[in-house]
C-alpha cells in the first residue's frame, strides 16, 4: 500500500537565522491572528497542531536513522535536536546523500525515515515493493523557495525570467553572460548546481528544462560543479564574481550577504524569493513543498518512529521558520496530522 504521495569555510544553517526569519515569523503570526476566515482556503501560516504534552515521550528508546534531501536536512537536525529535550534515550541520526540517495536507502530498508524536496517516484515506489516495502507514507513537513543566486558584485542580473533560466541551465546553454544578454558583460559563466541525486536537481530539471520549453527536448547542462551538499554550492558562489547557481532557502538565508538571490519572472514580473511570496504562490514556479516519509508499519510497531513523526508535525510551525522556510498553512497541516491520526493511541 502506497498512503499520502502527490504531486572556503563549512557552512550549516543555523536554527535561528537572519532578522528575516524572525520577522517572517511575525508577519505570519499576524496574518493567523487576523485573517482567521481564510484559514479554510489555506491562506494563512499553521497554527501548532496537537500539543506534544498530550503525546507520553517518556518511555520511548531506540534508534531512528533518517537519510536523504540536503534541502530537508536542517528541519529534520533540528527537530532531531528538540527531540532529545522529551524523549532522551531515543538516539536520531539525521545523513544527507540526496533525495534519490535517501529513497535507496530507504527502499533498502537502512533507514527509518527519508527526507525528499521533491515525491517520490513511480521507480522508487517499485524499487520499495521489490525490496518488501510496500507500506509507504508521505508527510508534508514545510515549503521551500528554491533560490538561484549570483556573487553580490553581480550589477547587471537583477531578475531573470524562466527562459532565460532554461537557456542558462540547459546543456549547451549560455556559456557567456551576453549569450542570455547582449548589454551584458562578455565573461564567461561559472555554474553551480545540485548534483543528480538531490530531489532540487530533479525539481529544477522538470519545472525549468523541460517544462519551460517542451520543444527543446533539452537536458540540464553538466559542466560546472555539481554537489548534493549545498554548502559546497554557496561556498563555490561567494568565490567567484561570474558565477550563478541555486539550491534551497534556508542555505541562501544563511549566507547572508556574501549571495544575492535573483527575481524570478514567469509572465507575471520579477518575484524575489521570500517567504512570503512563497506561501503566497507569487514565487512561481520555484517554490515546492518538502517531505519527509516513512512506513506504516513501524509507525503501528516502533513507538520511537511514531513518537518522533508526531513531534516532527506539531513543531513545523516554529521549527521550520528557525531554519529559514516557510510554515505551511494550517488546512494542509492539519491533513498531515490527519494521516497520523490512526497509528496514535
Amino acid at each position: 500500500m502506497h498512503k499520502g504521495l502527490g504531486a572556503a569555510r563549512a557552512r550549516r544553517p543555523r536554527r535561528f537565522v537572519a532578522a528575516l526569519a524572525v520577522a517572517a515569523v511575525a508577519l505570519l503570526a499576524l496574518l493567523a491572528a487576523g485573517c482567521k476566515d481564510d484559514n479554510k482556503a489555506g491562506n494563512t501560516p499553521a497554527a501548532t497542531g496537537t500539543p506534544t504534552d498530550q503525546f507520553d515521550y517518556s518511555g520511548l528508546s531506540g534508534d531512528i536513522r533518517i537519510d536523504g534531501s540536503s534541502t530537508v536536512f536542517p528541519i529534520s537536525e533540528a527537530m532531531a535536536e528538540e527531540f532529545k529535550n522529551v524523549a532522551s534515550n531515543v538516539r536520531v541520526n539525521v545523513a544527507q546523500s540526496g533525495t534519490g540517495g535517501g529513497f535507496e536507502k530507504f527502499c533498502r530498508g537502512e533507514t527509518e525515515v527519508s527526507d525528499a524536496s521533491r515525491p517520490i517516484k513511480d521507480e522508487e515506489v517499485q524499487a520499495c515493493a521489490d525490496g518488501g516495502i510496500d507500506d509507504i507514507i508521505e508527510f508534508q513537513v514545510a515549503i521551500d523557495a528554491l533560490t538561484v543566486m549570483v556573487h553580490p558584485s553581480n550589477d547587471f542580473v537583477d531578475c531573470l525570467t524562466v527562459e532565460q533560466l532554461h537557456d542558462l541551465f540547459k546543456n549547451g546553454g549560455a556559456g557567456k553572460w551576453s549569450d542570455i544578454d547582449p548589454s551584458w558583460p562578455d565573461d564567461k559563466i561559472v555554474f553551480y548546481y545540485p548534483g543528480t541525486d538531490s530531489g532540487t536537481f530533479d525539481y529544477f530539471l522538470e519545472e525549468i528544462i523541460q517544462k519551460v520549453k517542451p520543444d527543446d527536448a533539452a537536458t540540464h547542462r553538466g559542466d560546472g560543479t555539481a554537489s548534493e551538499d549545498d554548502n559546497v554550492l554557496a561556498l563555490g558562489i561567494e568565490g567567484d564574481d561570474n558565477a550563478i547557481g541555486y539550491f534551497g532557502f534556508a542555505y541562501y538565508q544563511e549566507a547572508g550577504q556574501q549571495l544575492k538571490a535573483v527575481p524570478i519572472d514567469s509572465g507575471a514580473g520579477c518575484v524575489e524569493p521570500t517567504f512570503d511570496n512563497a506561501l503566497n504562490g507569487t514565487y512561481v514556479p520555484l517554490s515546492r513543498p518538502l517531505f519527509v516519509y516513512t512506513r506504516e508499519s513501524l509507525l503501528q510497531d516502533k513507538a520511537e518512529v511514531l513518537g518522533l513523526t508526531k513531534f516532527y508535525l506539531d513543531n513545523t510551525p516554529t521549527i521550520v521558520p528557525e531554519v529559514g522556510y516557510v510554515t505551511m498553512p494550517d488546512d494542509l497541516l492539519q491533513e498531515q496530522l490527519g494521516k497520523l491520526a490512526p497509528f496514535l493511541p
